[in-house]
């Protein structure tokens, strides 16, 4: 029997190149742990997840103190298995943002490895359904921007081949949110996608106040418009207003979807691989979507999403973000608003492992990365 006999865990931060800011916070950092399973044949499979600025350190150390020793010596094709017993063996810290990150480390190098061996790539193993997805960009519609910035941005997305924007509202008054989607639309025609995103923002009576305000631009959708814990306010404001809602970049379990699309809280989700615990619940949440009739649009990560999106047929948008650029020589060719999966064996990502080693972040307990966990199991072997 194959089994996993060796992981490496490296710990990257990454400051952003340009600057990001929404209603609630700016974009200051994004701490990766990346991880590397090798099984007693010799494959490998690579894996990670990422925190905004906080939480990195506390990522890595329930990989290292929980997670990670219960993966030494397991059959590594028994993903699901062991998907559920390392969540059981965290139940006393689920649901929540730490251990879902963590497992989605792990769960994702598993697919990594299971893909590798097969000789197929992710968007195959995990579905085949579309050979690309829609793509829309975030990196133009930032709450600091001006005016004139926003309009210069979206028009070069749309010369750029994207099919919609995405612009960050939340000013303090209405009026200046929409005079910036006014702009912008005008800019673009009425064709081409435009999103919002309210990054929790606001309260049910500002939410439904401004979706109302918004709805003459014919928005593809408002996104996070309160409290991701706020089932019952998503209900009211998706009762009053036209637009779609999303939701699901700050959700970290299927349960709280299946709430969200029982109730018809939302009309788009947006499930992140690594809040949401991995590549394994991903594609149930984006079943369970699909059994509801709503589409997938993936939240951040987008050299994961583009071939999870195109692996279930609900999969509507992709989010484009370059923040791996300096880790990985990954590329995504856009053609007609739209981008194809990698065909490459493994989640398609080609890592840059000088890059990787020259944003390792030592100075945070340095005995955790490049560790290698070995079992008395395996020693035997």
């Amino acid at each position: 029997m194959t089994i996993i006999t060796k992981a490496e865990l490296h710990f990257v931060d990454l400051v952003p190149e340009a600057v990001r800011t929404d209603s609630i916070q700016s974009f200051v950092s994004q701490e990766t742990p990346i991880l590397r399973i090798v099984d007693s044949d010799g494959n490998e499979g690579l894996g990670y997840t990422y925190t905004i600025g906080t939480g990195g350190s506390a990522v890595c150390a329930l990989l290292v103190d929980h997670l990670i020793p219960r993966l030494i010596g397991r059959d590594p094709s028994q993903i699901e298995a062991i998907w559920r017993d390392l969540k059981y063996s965290t139940h006393a810290t689920w649901v929540g943002p730490i251990t879902a990150l963590s497992l989605a480390a792990i769960d994702t190098a598993l697919w990594d490895l299971k893909c590798r061996r097969a000789g197929t790539p992710l968007a195959l193993a995990a579905g085949g359904a579309q050979n690309s997805a829609p793509v829309y960009s975030t990196e133009c519609g930032w709450l600091h921007l001006s005016v004139d910035d926003l309009v210069e941005g979206a028009l070069d997305a749309k010369a750029n081949g994207f099919g919609g924007v995405k612009i960050k509202v939340g000013k303090p008054h209405a009026a200046e949110d929409v005079a910036r989607i006014a702009a912008v639309r005008e800019a673009v025609g009425d064709t081409f996608e435009i999103m919002v995103d309210c990054n929790q923002a606001f309260t049910v009576d500002e939410a439904i106040r401004r979706a109302r305000l918004f709805e003459r631009f014919n928005l593809g959708w408002i996104e996070e418009p309160l409290l991701a814990d706020d089932v019952e306010g998503h209900v009211r404001l998706a009762n009053h207003t036209a637009i779609p809602v999303a939701v699901g970049e700050s959700l970290y379990s299927g349960q709280q979807f299946r709430d969200y699309l029982q109730r018809g809280g939302c009309s788009i989700v947006q499930v992140d691989v690594a809040r949401i615990g991995g590549i394994t619940p991903w594609l149930k949440v984006a079943h369970l979507a699909e059994c509801f009739n709503i589409p997938v649009a993936p939240h951040f990560l987008m050299e994961l999403h583009v071939s999870l999106a195109c692996a279930v047929p609900n999969g509507r948008w992709v989010e484009y973000i370059p923040q791996l650029s300096r880790l990985c020589s990954t590329t995504l060719e856009i053609v007609g608003g739209r981008i194809a999966p990698p065909r490459t064996p493994g989640i398609g990502i080609d890592w840059n492992w000088d890059a990787i080693k020259e944003h390792r972040k030592e100075s945070y307990r340095p005995n955790y990365f490049g560790m290698e966990f070995q079992s008395n199991r395996q020693l035997a072997i």
